[in-house]
């Protein structure tokens, strides 16, 4: 029922004016998004950077209907990759290729992803390809493998989760390729028969894959706010003569800034996960739907948070 009721509100556009324009409702989520405009988002990077937190830049939007959404939120990437530049910022960008055509023609999303890494080439720079539901991990693997990362080796990555069953066999591919990863657990919400239902399993999968992409991976991003995996992560580098050159840690804006900092100051890299966009508000309640544990993750890590920083 709360899964149904979150998806409900999230495609009410009365209801996306109001708390778009509603001053309690963007206080709460200026928390875990960095405004609506690329400089708001710079900005937070500039806060960011200063702290010694590299960060990648998502502009929030998914599934376009139509060609012309499409290339305007490629021409806005290019927009943001020039800020990026032209400010100096330590960030790089993530994209989701639903958001850039991917389920009206695969080559239209070829053609507004490739202006996008021509730009990142010319700026020395890198996209990552956020991965979206199960249904979306083959076609973004193959679309990766087979169209970008031949002629784009050094500016695009991959994502990988670690709830589905699959992920294990997908490491030793990206492994094999080269290729810089990503690994998440995964944020939604999927049918036992492609992902595993319990955490634990969740949890052993992650860590596998995690040792095995610290040991024979190329630069991956640990993106996780779970101190026991990160512990364990920290370990196991020390353990393995890992150096902290040879990954990074990843988090969400505005969660678990002490751990993000503590980090830092202990010498380990750690780059933030950055939404910024108009559609903040069907992002945030499609993602509390996908999983409403994510309700009790955002409430917990907040908490969490706010006790260490006393």
């Amino acid at each position: 029922m709360l899964r149904n009721t979150l998806l409900y509100l999230s495609r009410q556009p009365q209801i996306f004016r109001f708390v778009r324009h509603n001053g309690l409702a963007k206080g709460f989520a200026s928390r875990f998004v960095a405004g609506e405009t690329i400089t708001s988002a710079c900005d937070a990077v500039v806060e960011l950077n200063a702290a010694g937190i590299s960060a990648t830049l998502d502009l929030l939007g998914e599934s376009v209907t139509n060609e012309a959404e499409a290339r305007e939120t490629g021409r806005q990437y290019l927009d943001l990759l020039d800020e990026i530049h032209r400010r100096g910022l330590n960030a790089n960008v993530s994209v989701k290729l639903t958001a850039l055509g991917q389920d009206i023609r695969d080559e239209l999303c070829a053609e507004v992803t490739t202006e996008i890494l021509e730009r990142a080439k010319t700026y020395d720079s890198f996209v990552r390809l956020d991965m979206e539901g199960s249904a979306y991990t083959q076609r973004t693997l193959d679309f990766f493998g087979q169209r970008l990362y031949p002629t784009y080796p050094r500016q695009v990555g991959i994502v990988l989760q670690s709830a589905l069953r699959r992920t294990l066999d997908d490491i030793e591919w990206a492994i094999a390729q080269g290729c810089r990863v990503r690994l998440c657990k995964g944020a939604y919400l999927e049918p036992a028969t492609v992902a595993f239902p319990e955490k634990r399993d969740v949890d052993a999968t992650y860590v596998e894959g995690m040792e095995r992409l610290m040991t024979r991976g190329h630069y991956p991003g640990l993106a996780t706010h779970d101190e026991t995996i990160i512990t364990r992560a920290i370990a196991f580098a020390r353990a393995a003569g890992i150096g902290p050159d040879r990954f990074e840690f990843q988090m969400l804006y505005g969660v678990r800034r002490d751990l993000q900092e503590r980090l830092v100051r202990e010498g380990w890299r750690v780059r933030v996960y950055v939404p910024f966009g108009t559609q903040w508000y069907p992002y945030l309640m499609r993602r509390l739907a996908e999983r409403p544990a994510n309700i009790a993750f955002i409430a917990g890590n907040v908490l969490r948070e706010m006790v260490s920083r006393r």
